[in-house]
């Protein structure tokens, strides 16, 4: 796989009376020789094109950009030139932004960094901004306040010295997201039919886009496969790369939905629900995301809670992690029965009231950083029992809509910072994911993130179209088998608990 960027060293024959050759048609076809295609050359590269062969005697370094209907000439260099061709990696998520730096000639990743998502001050969830954008001039204030947060952060992050040496974007977010940040039209993306303005956008020039970056710079935005499916899916099965594995894999991605692919280089087969806040910590009075401070990591030891924060300073609340684990510690330690139901006799110090609803405390204001209790609501308990139960039984319609068993899958990709912190046993435990063998479990980490990095370096167009192609949609909504399974996936972890063998001895060993 070739690069967004190629770099080619070119020795041009010097015009002649025998030679009369523009100075374009002379470097249009020695590009085409090597390139297998004739490329676009910019009016504003034609205009200084004869003085720098001249000065440089026909011997010229060339940057070429790939776009889809041909490649492009970015920039005409003398020979030799070392300075540093750089591409970036976006990846826009409703809570959280993320950026990577691309060293071309290195074929590398040079750093990377994330922020929060600008617009969070227009509402933490996205109907409210979607809200907000159906107001006059709200989209556009939208995607103002985008890309002037974009701006600030790359220039902070790629130095104002080096924006003229960004030839290149690779962009990816939701399908919301892309239309804020490119100010496409949101007031059908929410109403039914749930129609996007556009699913596939042309290599954009930087320009257009208002980044920062070479005059001549493109960007290319991943493209969505619906209004649930956004170019962050498809950038993330980019990068873990199931459309071309031969055995069944399954990759699930949490976020503000649960994404949820199942497939090979056969097909791919997806269906998405509301199961991700809940399981991110998003809902929880004392939730937050996975940064310094955020409980990632619980254990309950004859009596004894023992907590692990991000940084390992002082807790200021509880992260998806780290709530996955705090239900299966309740659970194994008898504090919260099958139905999800508090048992405080149990460990009655570790229980209150709070606004009039029993609470679990993790950590008293004593033991904090802003001097408030960090704590779990037993209606926050039965949430969480709602979205694992709604996730595990996504995972089990999708295989069952083809005929398979989780025992067919070979392996099981768990992305975004969830995937990168969840202890795939502790989610077993609670009947999130299936009893599988550890050793399927695969976290990958910000996939899209990944898959914006992979489509610079190695990706083309025509794989990601060939994944938009087998990607089919499964509506839940309409699948009576998510219901009929949904009632015994509300228990921890299941009313069969044949389904979960290991989690079975562990109980037994338990009460033991």
């Amino acid at each position: 796989m070739k690069p967004a960027v190629e770099v080619f060293d070119l020795a041009l024959p010097r015009p002649s009376l025998s030679d009369q050759r523009s100075d374009e048609r002379r470097l249009r076809e020695a590009l085409r020789d090597r390139l297998g295609a004739s490329p676009a050359i910019p009016l504003s590269l034609l205009r200084e094109l004869p003085e720098r062969l001249r000065a440089w005697d026909f011997s010229v370094r060339v940057l070429v950009g790939r776009r889809e209907e041909a490649p492009e000439v970015l920039e005409v260099r003398p020979p030799g030139d070392e300075s540093p061709i750089l591409g970036l990696g976006i990846d826009l998520g409703s809570t959280g932004v993320a950026l990577y730096l691309v060293d071309f000639a290195a074929r590398k990743v040079l750093k990377r960094t994330s922020f929060r998502n600008p617009q969070i001050p227009y509402g933490e969830d996205i109907l409210t901004r979607l809200h907000r954008a159906a107001r006059p001039e709200g989209l556009e204030e939208l995607r103002r306040v985008t890309l002037e947060g974009l701006r600030r952060e790359i220039v902070r992050f790629v130095g104002e010295e080096n924006l003229s040496r960004l030839y290149y974007y690779a962009f990816c977010g939701n399908t919301t997201m892309t239309h804020f940040f490119l100010g496409l039209p949101t007031r059908w993306l929410y109403r039914e039919p749930y129609i996007p303005a556009a699913n596939w956008v042309d290599t954009l020039k930087l320009r257009e886009a208002e980044l920062p970056g070479h005059p001549e710079g493109l960007l290319f935005v991943f493209p969505s496969g619906g209004s649930y499916f956004g170019g962050d899916l498809i950038a993330g099965l980019l990068y873990v790369g199931l459309h071309r594995g031969e055995g069944l894999s399954l990759f699930v991605d949490v976020g503000t939905n649960a994404e949820i692919v199942l497939g090979n280089r056969e097909f791919l087969l997806a269906c998405a629900g509301a199961a991700g806040p809940a399981l991110e910590g998003g809902v929880l009075s004392c939730g937050m995301q996975a940064r310094e401070g955020a409980i990632e990591g619980v254990r309950i030891r004859n009596g004894r809670v023992e907590l692990r924060t991000i940084g390992g300073g002082p807790p200021a609340g509880i992260c998806g992690s780290g709530t996955i684990e705090l239900l299966a510690e309740l659970f194994l330690a008898g504090l919260v029965n099958p139905q999800g139901i508090f048992q405080p006799d149990r460990l009655p110090d570790r229980f209150r009231e709070i606004r009039g609803e029993k609470a679990f405390v993790l950590a008293g204001e004593e033991e904090t950083a802003h001097g408030r209790p960090v704590y779990v609501t037993q209606g926050e308990i039965k949430n969480l029992i709602r979205s694992k139960g709604a996730m595990y039984t996504m995972l089990r319609v999708i295989c069952e809509s083809i005929g398979v068993t989780f025992d067919d899958i070979e392996n099981f990709y768990v992305a975004g910072s969830f995937g990168t912190h969840i202890d795939p046993e502790a989610a077993i435990t609670i009947g999130m994911l299936p009893d599988l063998p550890r050793e399927k479990f695969r976290a990958v980490g910000n996939a899209a993130g990944e898959g914006t990095v992979r489509f610079l370096l190695q990706g083309d167009f025509e794989e990601v179209r060939e994944i938009l192609s087998r990607l089919t949609y499964l509506e839940m909504n309409v699948e009576n088998r998510f219901m009929q399974l949904l009632t015994g996936a509300l228990f921890l972890p299941h009313t069969d608990l044949s389904l979960f063998p290991s989690v079975r001895e562990k109980l037994r060993s338990s009460h033991a």
